[in-house]
């Protein structure tokens, strides 16, 4: 019995140093069958997703596809529209809620979820425990939002534990700041709704008794993206309030600043650190709703708009997290590269998007005036943080792929995805629908098409026809469809399996410039290796063109391989096609075929 348990065991250790896949998934969204996709329509008229709807069959098949962990996307409870007065929830005020479902980033009760998503508003909490356990069984980890820098306008907790008070609860009202406010106000001022532009009415004109262009807040508030004003702007986050960290009003730190030494050190310094320290009472009160959730039994967060909180801050909240649970998986919005090093070794985060290096580098490649060379410019720039940025090609707050606005056709973004997938050690992250083309064409109602609404009650229809009645079997594809999921699931099966993409990399793109006639900057290779496996990736970002070449693998990467002169078996990983690899004088050769949009992960037999 133990000799037969020991490979098991040892199996699971290797797995862990494997690479990550998150599957990001707007919850209201996923098990949403209804297809009437009315502009501004009600929960009734276009219907809501449930947690039930992520039952075992729906769960499995995101297993299969490739992913480790699931970001559930919108569950803390956010102001809404519908009316759950019967369960003791207030209603919100349309006038400052985004949408007729409301924006899952202006969070109303942060120790509840959202009633939209439960069969029954009275057993939220027991519903989403129960779609933690049940994503738990099918070995994936579970990921929530937490969105520190702002809260709902009308912040009420029905549900705090005993002993916590309400954000704003015991706030000086009368002052501007004061370090253990939660908020920052305008004192002796009122609050006003912004004035609408371009025709926008709330709730696109539908009745509703609460519509009536205000919104009770005396004294107003500090809106959520830092405006001062007592009536916000339209294009203001005016349904949110800033948190105050302590932080003055001049961008002065009423708190002790981390000294740059704990750079290097770990998270139990961090702690020890901050342990005995006494700080903003927001940094309590943040730390203990992660705590919380921990408890409840998420695994990590997805941090919103974290550079817009100080790093000291985060030192306290991430280094606290990871004393209850090292493993907690701990991923970041930040945009400016300035601040990258500091959020991940001052700040004690796991991961950032790479949005402004990699993303938007491989997003004007794939619409066709980008050049692959800015490729390794970007990863060579972060190499010493290329663990910790995580690469994606869609999320909510982003372009479909297949919208006509970013490049039209969801095949374009294959070769990028097999790039962006496999050129680093860091996560790699898919949004729900991507794996099936969504193009996010719906107008939903507040905002414009072209990202699926995070706002409003709506059907995403390449993603049901997955769903397939809740059959989760993609029985409504079309060929085309199926034929992309398969895409990924291939791809994504072999990137939380391959070793060598934990291990070491190395450009093969100028050598092959500047030694193989045809390969240009359409073009993008490099190679993958470690002790147990080596890898030569080649993609051609073309939708036209075909390229046929001889591949060169410089003398460097040949000698590091420690291959001799002769003839070595290539496969491909993605659609098990044989090649060669032909090494004279210490100088690799693979003859390639690459049709438009096609790539190649040769895997050395």
């Amino acid at each position: 019995m133990g000799c037969a348990e020991a490979p098991k065991e040892k199996k699971s250790v290797e797995m862990k140093n494997r690479k990550t896949v998150v599957y990001q998934v707007f919850t209201r969204l996923f098990g949403n069958t209804n297809t009437t996709n009315e502009p501004w329509g009600t929960i009734e008229e276009n219907g809501v997703g449930k947690f039930a709807d992520f039952d075992d069959k729906a769960l499995s098949e995101i297993k299969d596809l490739g992913v480790t962990h699931i970001w559930y996307t919108g569950v803390p409870h956010h102001a809404v529209i519908n009316d759950y007065t019967d369960f003791g929830i207030s209603n919100d005020d349309p006038d400052v809620v985004k949408g007729m479902a409301g924006s899952p980033y202006a969070v109303k009760d942060y120790y509840n979820v959202n009633p939209d998503l439960a069969v029954n508003p009275d057993e939220r909490l027991q519903e989403f425990k129960a779609l933690v356990e049940r994503t738990h069984r099918r070995q994936m980890k579970v990921l929530i939002d937490i969105v520190p820098n702002h809260v709902a306008r009308n912040y009420e907790g029905l549900s705090n534990p005993q002993g916590v008070s309400d954000f704003g609860a015991n706030d000086d009202t009368a002052v501007e700041y004061q370090r253990d406010n939660n908020f920052y106000y305008i004192p002796d001022s009122i609050f006003k709704v912004p004035e609408w532009k371009d025709g926008y009415q709330p709730l696109g004109g539908n009745n509703n008794p609460l519509v009536d262009n205000r919104f009770e807040e005396t004294p107003a508030k500090w809106t959520g993206n830092g405006s001062r004003l007592s009536q916000p702007d339209s294009n203001d986050w005016y349904e949110t309030v800033k948190i105050n960290y302590g932080v003055r009003p001049d961008g002065s730190k009423d708190f002790e600043e981390l000294p740059e030494s704990y750079a290097e050190m770990d998270y139990k310094a961090h702690f020890e650190f901050w342990k005995d320290q006494d700080l903003p009472d927001s940094w309590y009160k943040f730390r203990d709703i992660a705590l919380y959730w921990l408890d409840f039994g998420v695994d990590g967060f997805r941090f919103d708009m974290a550079e817009m909180v100080p790093v000291e801050f985060w030192s306290f909240m991430n280094s606290s997290i990871k004393m209850k649970n090292p493993d907690a998986f701990l991923l970041a919005e930040v945009y400016n590269p300035s601040l990258y090093r500091a959020y991940i070794h001052k700040g004690k985060m796991d991961y950032l998007y790479d949005k402004v290096e990699l993303y938007d580098s491989i997003k004007h490649i794939m619409k066709g005036y980008g050049w692959t060379d800015h490729i390794h410019t970007v990863q060579k720039g972060l190499q010493d943080i290329e663990h910790n940025m995580l690469h994606f090609l869609e999320n909510h707050d982003e372009q479909r792929i297949a919208s006509p606005d970013f490049v039209g056709k969801a095949e374009i973004a294959k070769p990028a995805m097999v790039v962006s997938a496999t050129i680093s050690s860091s996560p790699t992250m898919v949004y729900f629908g991507q794996e099936v083309g969504e193009d996010g064409s719906e107008n939903a109602g507040y905002g414009s098409p072209t990202r699926t609404s995070i706002f409003d009650y709506i059907g995403v229809p390449a993603h049901q026809r997955w769903v397939n009645d809740k059959k989760f079997d993609g029985g409504q594809l079309t060929e085309e469809e199926s034929k992309l999921r398969d895409f990924y699931k291939k791809l994504l099966n072999f990137v939380i399996a391959s070793p060598a993409l934990m291990g070491h990399y190395e450009e093969i793109h100028y050598y092959n410039k500047e030694h193989t006639e045809t390969y240009d900057h359409r073009v993008f290779s490099f190679v993958r290796w470690s002790d147990d496996e080596k890898l030569i990736v080649v993609s051609n970002f073309d939708a036209d063109k075909s390229y046929d070449f001889e591949l060169k693998i410089p003398k460097g990467v040949i000698q590091k391989w420690s291959l001799k002169d002769g003839q070595y078996n290539l496969k491909d990983a993605l659609y098990n096609s044989k090649n060669e690899l032909k090494v004279n004088k210490e100088v690799g050769v693979v003859q390639v075929n690459l049709k438009p949009l096609s790539s190649y992960i040769l895997v050395l037999e």
